[in-house]
């Protein structure tokens, strides 16, 4: 599989967000479907009430004794030849980069650098002063994750020139995310004004494009299945429920997007192996 690692919302046993029932159980079912498809899998770590640097630190030990020796678990080899996982945490920006260096950076309170629970760790970037944050913080790098181009400075391919210009020289990773489209006012009848057209994936290549020419280590997708936000790209049928009706890709293919997401993740690929000569 060209797009080869699937990242998974995570909540730690017991908790999920308001509108969704905890999911940690169905970790495993998930890891070995994933392994039968020879894809890998990463976790994104949701905020959730409590979350700071002791509470995910013992998320890291729960996930990694849990999971880590399952062979769909992602591990990211690094440029020092380390094979670590890779944990992505949302809305890092909630808890304060003096916190974070506690656990991220080697002379931290109760750091896991260079212990058997050392990661990968990728912040959120969503204003511009975020990233020294991030970088104080002791994170090894950066992801916008969201799908609306223009909604947040880390989300406008504009900046990304300047923000991986920003990262290279700090010695961190950046993650750009591209996304089909955007369009949740199903659940936020107010935000129209971040609705993006999918203009018959043209607007899912122009996001590609934007993240390819900046030279990332990895790409990110939001989202495979994020109905209620417009910015899935899982096969599509028309359907209509009493209460909505779902996008489909019509006069398209169901699997359009996945087309897509398979030419272009071969096309990094190629692209990748010409950067590194």
């Amino acid at each position: 599989a060209p797009a080869g690692v699937l990242v998974l919302s995570w909540y730690p046993p017991g908790l999920a967000d308001d509108n969704g029932e905890p999911s940690d159980s169905l970790v495993p079912f998930i890891l070995d479907a994933a392994q039968r498809y020879a894809i890998k899998v990463a976790f994104h770590i949701q905020p959730y009430k409590g979350r700071d640097d002791h509470t995910v630190h013992e998320n890291i030990k729960y996930i990694m004794d849990k999971y880590g020796s399952h062979a769909a678990f992602y591990k990211y080899k690094t440029s020092t030849g380390r094979s670590l996982p890779l944990f992505y945490i949302y809305d890092s920006y909630l808890t304060p980069a003096e916190s974070w260096a506690n656990l991220l950076t080697p002379s931290g309170s109760h750091s896991i650098r260079n212990t058997a629970y050392d990661a990968v760790f990728i912040a959120l970037l969503v204003e511009e002063g975020h990233k020294n944050d991030i970088l104080s913080a002791g994170y090894d790098g950066m992801y916008t994750y969201f799908a609306s181009n223009g909604f947040s400075f880390g989300s406008s391919h504009q900046n990304w020139k300047a923000i991986k210009t920003f990262c290279d020289s700090n010695n961190l990773m950046f993650i750009p995310s591209v996304g089909p489209g955007y369009i949740d006012t199903s659940i936020r009848p107010w935000n129209n004004h971040n609705t993006r057209n999918r203009v018959n994936g043209k607007y899912y290549e122009t996001a590609l494009q934007a993240a390819l020419m900046v030279r990332p280590e990895i790409v990110s997708i939001t989202s495979f299945n994020e109905w209620h936000e417009g910015t899935q790209i899982e096969k599509a049928v028309p359907k209509k429920t009493l209460t909505r009706l779902y996008l489909d890709y019509l006069p398209h293919q169901p699997n359009m997007y996945l087309e897509l997401t398979r030419r272009w993740a071969e096309h990094f690929s190629k692209e990748k192996e010409q950067w590194l000569m």
